[in-house]
């Protein structure tokens, strides 16, 4: 299975703390209308963490059938529990995703053998496409390039991973490891543009959620050898990239899509709380700047 170009690590809408469906299937639309090439519900992004299960399969569903095969699906369906992630990549398959999103084992800080034992007992009961979540900041584990390897040939249904560390080092290595034609995505929106110099088909973006044309247009324009608009989108973005992550990711970005009126207001779940009033303005200003409001 092949990925290319941008996805988003969508955001989930809440009113009232329930799931905003209306709110989230006009989301959708909008992305698919601006030209992203993928959806990812219920990642670290959507909240995931703070989802019942029950919620989760339904952001799922909700999101492939809003999709309706116009765009790939790849549905957070990991745990720090083997058998949590069975149930979890069996409800997104169920849902028709195309694929599902499986993270490092957090917490639990596995060896390298108990992450290939992790994965193939996922995939024996549930095969579809994996594309596997390293982001050591919120796992404690940093899954590197020869252990990746160990399980893409332990694991066939391991197709991709969204590499989160911002280490280029690192991601040239993956490719290195694992192959040409391994599906290498940036989860990093700061390193996007070098990591498909040195091998990667694109990104799972935070940033995208609210500027799904410009990071699609990106990595169409590197695709096609149109490097100056690519580093011109790039560039415009930098800025954007770094008020996502002035507080804890999705608070910033949650924010951006209320401000903007794509979401109502910016609701969360304990123990994440809305952004702080003084960087309030600050994230204005950026969003301005940008154009975007």
């Amino acid at each position: 299975m092949e990925f290319r170009g941008a996805y988003t690590a969508l955001s989930t809408p809440f009113a009232n703390g329930e799931i905003d469906e209306t709110a989230y299937r006009d989301f959708i639309e909008w992305q698919i209308e601006q030209g992203i090439d993928g959806l990812v519900p219920c990642g670290t992004t959507g909240e995931a963490a703070t989802l019942t299960h029950e919620e989760q399969g339904r952001v799922i569903k909700i999101c492939v059938e809003q999709a309706k095969g116009r765009v790939q699906v790849v549905a957070g369906a990991g745990s720090n529990s083997t058998k949590e992630a069975i149930a979890l990549t069996q409800m997104a398959k169920d849902a028709g995703a195309d694929a599902a999103l499986q993270i490092t084992p957090y917490y639990n800080k596995p060896t390298p053998g108990g992450l290939v034992e992790h994965f193939k007992a996922i995939a024996a009961e549930v095969s579809m496409p994996f594309v596997i979540y390293n982001v050591p900041g919120r796992t404690g584990l940093n899954l590197l390039p020869a252990h990746l390897k160990m399980i893409v040939d332990a694991v066939p249904e391991t197709v991709a991973v969204k590499e989160a560390t911002g280490d280029l080092n690192q991601a040239a290595q993956v490719i290195e490891q694992c192959g040409k034609n391994f599906n290498l995505l940036s989860g990093d929106d700061f390193t996007v543009l070098p990591l498909l110099a040195v091998g990667g088909v694109g990104v799972i973006s935070v940033v995208s959620n609210i500027m799904p044309k410009a990071m699609s247009d990106m990595c169409k324009a590197f695709f096609n050898k149109d490097h100056e608009t690519a580093l011109d989108l790039s560039l415009k973005m930098a800025p954007v990239n770094r008020a996502m992550f002035m507080e804890t990711n999705p608070i910033p970005v949650k924010t951006s899509l209320s401000i903007m009126g794509i979401f109502k207001d910016a609701q969360f779940r304990l123990p994440i709380v809305p952004l702080q009033d003084e960087n309030k303005p600050k994230l204005k200003s950026v969003l301005k700047t940008a154009g975007i409001l």
